[in-house]
């Protein structure tokens, strides 16, 4: 890629970035990047996501969150992250970007670049900041998705605002975090909303009343028919700044950058993977003598189950009271054992049961809003003897095989069935099995290791193949000048025989790192089982002594 104009005083410094992300789509020719010049500016805009970020946006895209805390806090690089949230909770990376000057036009420029490195693929929410030349851009990008503005930062911005009610009236914390949080109904938040105006005595304060207008885009009880994937949602959630943290800092410098960016990205990928051998090689303590809680431990990931089991456990104190049966068509309520009758009517929740089909909705919308079922439905499930939980209840995103088969979409012809996401899962899950049964033995262990290093060699042969093949003209580095700002991209549809070569060239790529990192696991587990059979030796030597004396 060539830039057609002068940097200014920063051209330096972006001509790093701008560098890096040609050796990277060098290395890679699917990785995409995009560049967006303005006249009256020194720095450039740029965004990149390469084909891991798809990857991952395949299985997790259903919801997103932009983080430009980074700009906010005025951090000397302002980069920007897109990000969401993997079968374990953990965050995945779905594009970055730096974005030196703000404006309605950017981040529409920033959200249609990412949406179309994500071929076109809309989620069903996007959580940020709340910030008015985001919230533009939202609505003419993503339309559809769902906007949330991250609670914890008003109740933040609140406490600043609001500093002398939060000195001088100490009951207020808490009763404005009753108002947001425990408010189960729309007319009861409006009930509690207002009663706190009118204790406090801040009926015209400007800043509640500007909160107020765009409640609809922050109070949870506004939101919570709509995924946003949030397990905890009462515990400050700091996944917009989670992917970064203690990588960058306000002083990192745009030099160190991408030393840094891609240590968190190694950081997150060695996470998953140790959350995936969690997951698959041990048995959670059940906690129930419930075949259901069985099924789930079976399903789940060890994140998603421990909420699960935890819903599970919690429907012995709450008891489901039936209200209403009407054929194949019950209503119950379902309210914590022992509360006082007001304080029951307050908490309670209504679940509705259709037991021709096997389908529950309840008044707390936690299955919609964290694709875990609730306490109240699991309780109607006891009062009516269903032993399994119904497969319209096991959400594949929270489960061990999230990432086998089609994702949430599947990218036309770049990811179908034998592409890229499906060779690398069924390679992953291959792996983990060569090293349980290598690690078994000594002898074993030693003929797994010649051959893997036989495997490492035979990848390596072939992706230098691959690359020569590039050089040689076969896949080409295309680029784009998109106009109206100088926008330039690196990234092009190609047909679909140059799409096999580049697909083949990142799984070969994520292959070696991924070998890596099981030959060192396994040379890890096989050196703890030597220095136990030393230490069993000499035990047995010590004994035989003893038996001679």
């Amino acid at each position: 890629m060539i830039i057609g104009r002068s940097m200014g005083s920063g051209g330096g410094d972006q001509h790093v970035v701008i560098d890096y992300l040609k050796q990277m789509q060098a290395e890679n020719p699917s990785f995409f990047y995009a560049i967006q010049c303005d006249g009256e500016q020194s720095n450039p805009n740029i965004f990149w996501a390469d084909s891991s970020f798809r990857m991952n946006y395949s299985y997790f895209g259903d919801t997103v969150r932009l983080n430009t805390s980074y700009i906010t806090h005025h951090f000397r690089v302002p980069l920007i992250s897109i990000t969401g949230l993997n079968h374990h909770g953990q965050p995945v990376l779905f594009g970055c970007g730096l974005l030196h000057y703000e404006s309605d036009s950017a981040y529409i420029w920033l959200l249609q670049n990412w949406l179309h490195a994500m071929s076109e693929n809309h989620p069903v929410s996007i959580t940020t900041e709340p910030n008015h030349h985001i919230q533009m851009a939202v609505s003419q990008v993503l339309p559809q998705t769902r906007h949330r503005f991250c609670k914890w930062s008003i109740l933040r911005e609140t406490q600043q605002k609001l500093s002398h009610i939060y000195q001088t009236r100490p009951s207020f914390d808490n009763d404005f975090a009753n108002c947001i949080h425990e408010s189960v109904s729309l007319d009861k938040f409006e009930s509690s909303w207002q009663s706190l105006l009118n204790k406090y005595s801040l009926i015209n304060n400007e800043w509640l009343q500007s909160i107020y207008n765009v409640r609809h885009q922050w109070v949870p009880v506004y939101l919570q028919d709509t995924f946003f994937g949030e397990l905890y949602p009462k515990i400050p959630e700091q996944t917009l700044n989670l992917f970064f943290d203690g990588h960058m800092d306000p002083t990192t410098s745009t030099q160190s950058l991408f030393k840094q960016y891609e240590t968190a990205t190694s950081y997150w990928n060695e996470m998953e993977l140790k959350a995936d051998f969690e997951t698959t090689n041990t048995m959670p303590l059940l906690k129930t003598p419930s075949p259901m809680e069985k099924q789930a431990a079976n399903l789940y990931t060890r994140r998603a189950f421990l909420k699960f089991q935890e819903e599970l456990v919690e429907t012995l104190a709450n008891p489901a009271t039936k209200l209403e049966d009407n054929g194949g068509f019950t209503t119950f309520r379902v309210a914590k054992f022992g509360e006082e009758q007001q304080k029951t009517q307050n908490i309670s929740h209504i679940v509705r049961f259709n037991s021709f089909e096997m389908k529950s909705n309840c008044t707390c919308h936690m299955f919609e809003f964290s694709g875990i079922i609730c306490r109240h439905v699991l309780s109607v499930f006891r009062a009516k003897n269903v032993l399994t939980l119904p497969s319209q209840y096991i959400l594949k995103r929270w489960t061990r095989d999230a990432k086998r088969g089609g994702g949430m979409e599947e990218y036309g012809q770049e990811l179908t069935n034998d592409s890229l996401n499906a060779r690398y899962n069924s390679l992953r899950h291959e792996a983990i099995k060569y090293v349980e049964e290598g690690a078994k033995s000594i002898c074993i262990y030693n003929v797994a290791l010649d051959a893997l290093q036989v495997a490492s060699k035979k990848v390596s042969a072939s992706k230098k193949q691959t690359i020569m093949v590039n050089n040689n003209g076969v896949v080409l580095n295309g680029e784009m000048n998109l106009g109206n700002g100088s926008q330039e991209m690196g990234y092009q549809s190609r047909h679909l025989k140059e799409k096999k070569i580049r697909e083949l060239s990142a799984e070969l790529d994520n292959t070696n790192k991924k070998c890596e990192v099981y030959r060192a696991n396994l040379l890890a587990v096989l050196k703890d089982m030597e220095e136990q059979k030393l230490k069993l030796s000499v035990k047995v030597q010590n004994a035989r002594l003893s038996l001679k004396e």
